[in-house]
């Protein structure tokens, strides 16, 4: 299929965190807008958590003016696989890779194919702008879910002035 009749964009990033992490906070709906890239989710008003696949939440979104979106969960896999839309149709989904080094290939799809009216998406250019929303949504759940380095333990030779 060629890629303007697939209607859909993802971003990937490996991220230094067990698959387990990340779907938490993927399945909280009350923590979309912290990692949020878009910067137009005002907050969840309703929701369950942890969603599950059929699972409701609703979201305050900010586009000129502030409007309610209620979202259904359509695609879940534990710790694999999410993937929500709302009345319009079309799907946000995230698909976790474990890897060998203990984190994980996380890839963040936007798909309009499945919307209502898609050339409406094509003509406002939604789905050019969504990729770097998405990058950036990425780069914060990288942020919230990996863990620092563990500081080295101070050695008495060290201590010793």
């Amino acid at each position: 299929m060629a890629k303007s009749e697939q209607r859909s964009v993802s971003v990937e990033r490996h991220i230094a965190a067990p698959a387990e992490a990340i779907f938490a906070v993927l399945a909280d709906a009350s923590r979309h807008c912290e990692i949020d890239g878009s910067g137009r989710l005002v907050r969840a008003t309703s929701s369950n958590t942890p969603l599950t696949l059929g699972s409701t939440f609703s979201m305050r979104v900010r586009l000129g003016v502030t409007y309610p979106t209620k979202n259904r969960v359509l695609e879940f896999e534990e710790n694999r696989l999410i993937a929500w839309a709302h009345w319009q149709g079309q799907r946000w989904r995230y698909e976790l890779e474990p890897s060998d080094d203990d984190g994980t290939l996380v890839r963040e799809t936007f798909e309009w194919g499945t919307a209502r009216w898609p050339r409406s998406i094509e003509l406002v250019g939604a789905h050019k702008k969504n990729v770097p929303s998405m990058e950036v949504t990425l780069e914060r759940l990288a942020a919230i879910v990996e863990t620092p380095p563990a500081a080295t333990p101070d050695t008495d030779a060290d201590n010793a002035a």
